[in-house]
């Protein structure tokens, strides 16, 4: 994405995925920052438990690529609409869309993020 105005951490986010990299991935958020996933009952709170989570959606990938096809910024939040694509371990392509919307502290990191996609959609790609 272009647009120099989203903020770095929501740069960050989208690259660290790409790059399967999921201490970068951590480090955008603040230390008790949140994560509202969908499928998920309850939100993901804190380091731990983001790291946890990526660690094992990354883990049913051979690579994975983020593109950030559009932000709207109002504030401190914006809103991405993705586009994801991959490798499955099962060797199968998967393509996935949804828009992620975060909140950015004074601190410049996510303080909460929510996730608007269909992650039975994405396990349906990647089982088989």
């Amino acid at each position: 994405m272009a647009d120099q105005t989203i903020p770095a951490a929501v740069r960050q986010y989208f690259r660290a995925i790409g790059e399967m990299d999921a201490d970068a991935w951590v480090n955008c958020f603040a230390e008790e920052g949140t994560s509202h996933e969908p499928g998920i009952p309850a939100p993901l709170k804190g380091h731990v438990a983001l790291r946890q989570f990526l660690v094992g959606v990354l883990g049913a990938f051979e690579n994975i690529s983020m593109t950030e096809d559009h932000a709207f910024q109002s504030g401190n939040r914006v809103a991405v609409k993705f586009t994801g694509r991959g490798t499955g371990k099962n060797g199968r392509p998967v393509l996935f869309e949804g828009i992620d919307v975060f909140e950015i502290n004074q601190e410049g990191k996510i303080q909460i993020m929510w996730g608007y996609w269909n992650p039975a959609a994405m396990l349906a790609q990647l089982q088989g």
